[in-house]
């Protein structure tokens, strides 16, 4: 990712481009784009943090979607290289109520203009958050178009009908690592025909994972490092028999976009592992990980995306604030409870939120233990993979 972090450019100035917002069902929002002119097209959804935009802006779960913030001011602590979770912005738009284009941080090194326009991302503000975002509670999330090019309400919405659904289509291979790298502070890339068992070698205890990348975010990589694990991440498409040949302590899978269901590639090489190595999934990789069980997923009506979802864990009682970021669930009911345990669920819907298997070393999560910027209530789930694989190698 090149990005001009100049901060000798002149003061931005916040030239604003006529824009339409167009949802499938034909309501509109009249807006500006502060990133000048263009159209996009995505799933439309909303994110009730308040602060993290950046964090957001890069997450891979949200490839395919167009992001609206429920805060209503946003840009006003700026950008910088350090808050990334992937290598570029991954979002399909962004939507705010309020741009500050004049940021005030001692670690911002660029606008949020500047930054969204370098990765060829559009940006609009001056429309009513609030109605759109109840509008997708009342309604579900959706497609949607913005557009400075095409402000003709019939014309955009059609063009916001046309789009695929987010049903039905595999995202992760557009965000998942076409290299495999360690990890080390950051990514560290070398050639596929190197994947062998002696890279391993030399790590000095540290517990030896092996990532799968459904659309990793880099702070799941930091928390593993410090937890006492030398991480491996290799392409979502890398099949059983090659992650065995590696001879990991452990698996991880990880969050990603997208519905879990077309991904079969990766529920086969998670039904092959099972019995292998410990395993722990967040996100996405908990959805994949209940295919391979033989459960099953269903679209929740408008998500969960947020810094203040409220979890029960099951075994202590405790309640923990999380983060969240998905669209489809694991229905618990197509769960065997011979087998899998029910650890954490969702204390707004009732949906699962954390799974546990009763006879393998396996566990996942709906959630984010990694959150960045926060909170930090379920970190602990890093030491209890380190714990398990530790128990069981």
């Amino acid at each position: 990712m090149n990005i001009d972090y100049n901060l000798s450019e002149p003061v931005e100035k916040n030239i604003m481009t006529k824009a339409l917002l167009a949802l499938e069902d034909g309501r509109t929002f009249e807006c500006s784009s502060f990133t000048g002119p263009g159209e996009t097209q995505g799933e439309v959804v909303f994110n009730t943090g308040m602060c993290g935009y950046q964090e957001i802006l890069t997450d891979p779960s949200y490839s395919g979607q167009i992001v609206t913030m429920t805060y209503p001011l946003i840009g006003n602590y700026g950008v910088n290289p350090e808050d990334v979770e992937s290598d570029r912005v991954q979002v399909a738009g962004f939507i705010v109520k309020e741009y500050q284009p004049f940021p005030s941080h001692f670690r911002s090194t660029s606008s949020l203009s500047r930054y969204l326009k370098s990765n060829k991302v559009m940006g609009i503000e001056s429309l009513d958050t609030r109605a759109l975002t109840r509008h997708i509670r009342k309604a579900g999330a959706m497609r949607g178009v913005i557009s400075t090019y095409d402000l003709d309400p019939l014309s955009l919405a059609a063009k916001a009908r046309s789009i695929p659904e987010m049903k039905g289509l595999d995202l992760v291979r557009n965000v998942t690592t076409q290299k495999p790298y360690f990890w080390d502070k950051k990514p560290v890339y070398f050639e596929e025909q190197s994947l062998t068992k002696a890279i391993w070698k030399g790590e000095n205890g540290k517990k030896r994972v092996v990532a799968l990348d459904f659309g990793i975010k880099y702070n799941i990589l930091r928390c593993l490092e410090n937890a006492g694990a030398k991480v491996l991440v290799v392409p979502a498409s890398t099949d059983a028999d090659k992650i065995k040949s590696l001879e990991p302590d452990g698996i991880f899978l990880s969050n990603g976009p997208g519905d879990p269901e077309p991904v079969t590639y990766a529920i086969e090489t998670i039904k092959n592992l099972l019995d292998y190595r410990p395993m722990f999934g967040i996100c996405l990789g908990q959805q994949l990980l209940g295919l391979a069980l033989g459960g099953k997923t269903f679209k929740l009506k408008f998500g969960h995306r947020g810094v203040n979802q409220p979890v029960k864990n099951m075994k202590t009682g405790k309640i923990e604030i999380t983060s969240q970021n998905h669209g489809f669930s694991v229905d618990t009911d197509s769960l065997d409870p011979n087998e899998i345990e029910i650890t954490h669920i969702n204390l707004n819907d009732k949906t699962l939120e954390g799974l546990r298997h009763k006879n393998l070393p396996l566990f996942s999560v709906q959630y984010h233990p990694e959150a960045s910027p926060g909170p930090h209530d379920s970190r602990y789930l890093f030491d209890d993979f380190i714990k398990m694989m530790r128990e069981n190698n």
